[in-house]
């Protein structure tokens, strides 16, 4: 299990983020696809090489080839939005107006449930530290249906995949 392999690699240092992650993939607030796409969502976002291919390996598991692409989808699209939302925020009201200008189709048609994709738009965007992005996101899921501890819970995941992938990195350099 690839899970099992990236807590094995975690150092002493880390035994933390090896409970959180044994913890959070046995959660009961979210059902199996929204965990595993917030965990292959959160994994892309941290642009951790090992730390991708170790949970996507396992997230092929539990998720439809459409999830799997959703969840990288969740993650590229964000990535994309967070840097230019932070950007017009820290420009003021003068940019407040001005034409977004960027394609952002799979926020519309992400080949899964709405709901779903939002909550991985709000992992990536608490990973990538967008406040405009990540309180949107969150008001959509709590219209959506989800509760303030499903949306926790997939933060709380996004928390701890950026943990272990800043802790393999570190051993890596180590």
């Amino acid at each position: 299990m690839s899970i099992e392999n990236l807590k094995k690699s975690l150092p002493e240092y880390a035994k933390d983020q090896k409970l959180n992650l044994g913890t959070l993939t046995r959660t009961t607030e979210l059902n199996e696809q929204q965990l595993w796409g917030s965990m292959l969502a959160a994994a892309a976002a941290t642009r951790n090489e090992k730390v991708i291919a170790e949970i996507a390996e396992e997230a092929k598991e539990h998720l439809s080839d459409e999830a799997v692409e959703a969840a990288y989808g969740a993650a590229t699209v964000m990535a994309m939005n967070n840097v230019a939302y932070r950007a017009k925020g820290w420009l003021g009201d003068d940019y407040a107006q001005v034409k977004f200008g960027l394609r952002m189709n799979i926020i519309s048609k992400p080949g899964v449930e709405k709901a779903d994709f939002e909550l991985w738009n709000t992992v990536v965007s608490a990973i990538n530290g967008c406040e405009h992005c990540l309180g949107a996101h969150a008001k959509t899921l709590t219209e959506e249906g989800l509760t303030k501890e499903q949306i926790w819970e997939a933060i709380k995941v996004g928390a701890v995949v950026q943990a272990v992938a800043q802790t393999v990195h570190i051993e890596a350099a180590r």
